[in-house]
């Protein structure tokens, strides 16, 4: 069993909080669309050689396929443990140390109606020989709505405001050089913000970053939901359809080439279809 100092037990808590206000949220709205699909929990304890069952923490990977959310998946992990010396040379503070703990919540969500945009969330606390807050969001619709953008935007650039001016202007751009694939030239979304290494060198940068993270979780959930009623019964057409299923197949292309967390998950024993839920459930290549 993990042993967690006070900030870690206190991540741990708000993430597993917003998970649960999130897929109650997300629950909510398939009982408006007639539907009475709900989350699927699957607890997992992470294995790793020389670790006993339980001793590397683990997390619970939560599933809902419904009428609306044609794949959605929100899972909170806590985990501890080191990294493996090459690994290890990439991390944060662990090249010398390669000892861990991270806790976090991620969640993708694939629709079906193609007028819906798919999203992606993510945030988490890890602490090597440092420690530091990291995370974000970003829209990803396979038809743009400029109204949809603009109110996804203007919850995050909120959040940000509300505690530093640079925020906002910095993680945008930030998020617009990460969620590109290269090899295809293209942006998989209309953006949002990334963040990392908001390093906690004291108690009162902490607060500070934590109660910035929460934030940023407060503003996906007061975002997105709005989005997802606006669009839910538009009409499509098989021409639309398609449209989401090539999307859907440049979003499986960056998770699995170029996204740092399924190589975090892959490299320190996660859960295998926790890591890859992100994968939508139908997807296209011409």
């Amino acid at each position: 069993m993990l042993i967690l100092d006070p900030q870690q037990q206190a991540a741990r808590t708000w993430f597993e909080s917003l998970r649960d206000r999130i897929c109650a949220a997300f629950e909510a709205i398939e009982r408006e669309a007639g539907s009475d699909a709900a989350f699927d929990y699957t607890p997992w304890d992470r294995e790793a050689d020389g670790i006993a069952p339980g001793e590397g923490g683990g997390g619970v990977r939560g599933v809902m396929k419904g009428k609306v959310f044609e794949k959605v998946g929100v899972n909170v992990s806590t985990v501890g443990g080191a990294f493996s010396p090459e690994f290890a040379k990439s991390i944060n503070g662990a090249a010398d140390d390669p000892r861990f703990f991270a806790t976090g919540i991620s969640l993708v969500a694939h629709m079906a109606n193609p007028h819906v945009p798919a999203v992606h969330m993510n945030t988490r606390f890890l602490a090597t020989t440092k420690r530091w807050f990291g995370g974000g969001a970003d829209l990803n619709p396979p038809i743009p709505y400029d109204e949809d953008t603009a109110d996804f935007h203007a919850g995050l650039k909120a959040a940000c405001d509300a505690h530093d001016a640079d925020h906002y202007p910095r993680f945008k751009a930030w998020a617009d050089e990460y969620f590109f694939i290269p090899h295809r030239g293209v942006h998989r979304g209309v953006g949002g913000i990334f963040y990392d290494h908001l390093e906690c060198a004291d108690d009162a940068a902490f607060d500070a970053h934590f109660a910035f993270t929460r934030a940023v979780g407060e503003a996906f959930l007061a975002a997105y939901p709005p989005i997802v009623r606006r669009r839910m019964g538009s009409e499509w057409t098989p021409d639309d359809y398609a449209r989401m299923l090539e999307w859907r197949g440049r979003y499986a292309e960056f998770n699995l080439v170029h996204d740092r967390g399924t190589l975090f998950g892959l490299k320190t024993g996660g859960n295998i279809d926790a890591i890859l839920m992100s994968l939508p459930p139908m997807a296209s290549w011409s």
